[in-house]
């Protein structure tokens, strides 16, 4: 019986299309699976022979291990050379859109507050 080997839901695609590389370059038997219309099935990568999973399992760990390393790494050369988006780096280029996010924000907590406020005056 197939095995459940790689969720593929909130997965980039480019994440997806390295992991698929990455087995059929191993020689694992996969197939997918989509979720369907109504998303009541698993988008998922499975595996076909369950005597693989360990091994399949041991290469897909390696490979989230060194895009872990790889997503660290690349963060820390922006932020190193001052490319890392800051909220003071966003208001100074984009001060309209933070001004009325923020407006937002108070109204939204003013209207959710203002029934309760209004009960502790009584």
């Amino acid at each position: 019986m197939a095995e459940l080997l790689f969720r593929l839901r909130h997965v980039t695609d480019e994440e997806a299309m390295e992991v698929r590389d990455l087995l059929a370059a191993h020689g694992f038997d996969t197939y997918e699976t989509q979720a369907g219309f109504f998303r009541l099935g698993v988008d998922a990568i499975w595996l076909r022979n369950p005597h693989q999973h360990e091994a399949a399992k041991a290469a897909l760990e390696a490979y989230q291990a060194e895009r872990l390393e790889r997503a660290q790494r690349e963060h820390q050369q922006a932020v190193e050379r001052g490319e890392q988006m800051t909220l003071w780096k966003r208001l100074a280029d984009h001060p309209m859109q933070v001004v009325l996010v923020l407006l937002a924000v108070g109204l939204i907590a003013a209207l959710t507050l203002l029934p309760f406020l209004g009960l502790a005056r009584t």
